[in-house]
């Protein structure tokens, strides 16, 4: 298994790119146009914030799903044993503090702008059999869409004290479209081959990884596979170390139709519960 490593800049990413995502579920783009100097100042402000008190004060709200979600709070889909990780969900409608604001929201912006470009290449790229399938362009279909969401994740320091098969983020698809995830701090994910095997996905400072997810797999009808993944506890001397992400899950609108008579609206809802996050009425 291999992904691949595509330079933004070449004449040949847009195929590179969709070739990865087809084959591996995944793929690495380097010389991107996201400021790094901006990814390192996001981290170091939101590892303040986790580290503070003050996290508190922004505690989510199941009907929302914007705002802090504490340690513990999510499981992967039929897996009970809760993820070793605490993290805020950034929505057009969160509150974030101040000291945050503005880095965060520029870093947002600029990751919907290069997702926006990325489905433009899935939508030329695709074999027209799949291009049909379709309800609209996919770029279209997360236009102003106020579901995408920027998740920055805190992983802690492993202790050694950890409830047996717990680990920071068990074997799970995401549910959207596509994923932008910029290097984190810390390696640790893994992504599962259709042999079964898991590899490391490469993310080297300065790269940003990209995996197709469920709604992506639901509108093509499989050609593009939601990839299973997953983030390992670390040995060593670096499982004294946290761990920071900050996955910007492109999401369709909420009335977007992705195939089999399921919009997005729907799906979202049906995983939501599956994850803990949102409990059915």
């Amino acid at each position: 298994m291999e992904v691949l490593k595509v330079d933004f800049t070449s004449p040949e990413a847009s195929n590179r790119f969709c070739y990865s995502l087809k084959t591996t579920g995944f793929a690495v783009i380097t010389h991107h146009p996201i400021p790094m100097d901006l990814v390192d100042r996001v981290y170091q402000k939101w590892a303040e914030f986790f580290n503070s008190s003050e996290k508190y004060q922004y505690t989510f709200t199941p009907e929302s799903q914007a705002g802090y979600f504490p340690f513990r709070s999510e499981n992967a889909k039929d897996y009970n044993i809760k993820d070793l990780k605490e993290f805020f969900h950034v929505y057009p409608r969160s509150k974030l503090p101040e000291f945050l604001f503005e880095d965060s929201w520029d870093l947002y912006h600029r990751l919907v702008n290069f997702g926006a470009d990325l489905l433009t290449w899935l939508d030329t790229e695709s074999p027209p059999a799949v291009r049909k399938l379709f309800s609209m362009p996919l770029s279209q279909m997360t236009t102003n869409s106020d579901e995408t969401l920027l998740r920055v994740i805190h992983y802690p320091a492993i202790t050694g004290d950890e409830e047996t098969g717990a680990i920071r983020a068990a074997a799970h698809e995401d549910i959207n479209i596509i994923t932008l995830l910029c290097s984190a701090t810390a390696s640790g994910l893994e992504v599962k081959d259709n042999n079964g095997k898991w590899h490391q996905v490469p993310c080297d400072p300065g790269s940003i990884a990209i995996n197709a997810g469920d709604m992506l797999q639901l509108a093509s009808n499989g050609y593009y596979r939601s990839t299973t993944h997953r983030v390992m506890n670390p040995a060593g001397a670096d499982a004294k170390l946290p761990r920071y992400s900050m996955p910007l899950f492109l999401h369709a609108r909420p009335e977007v139709l992705l195939g089999n008579g399921i919009t997005a609206n729907m799906y979202l809802k049906q995983r939501l519960h599956e994850l803990g996050l949102l409990k059915k009425n």
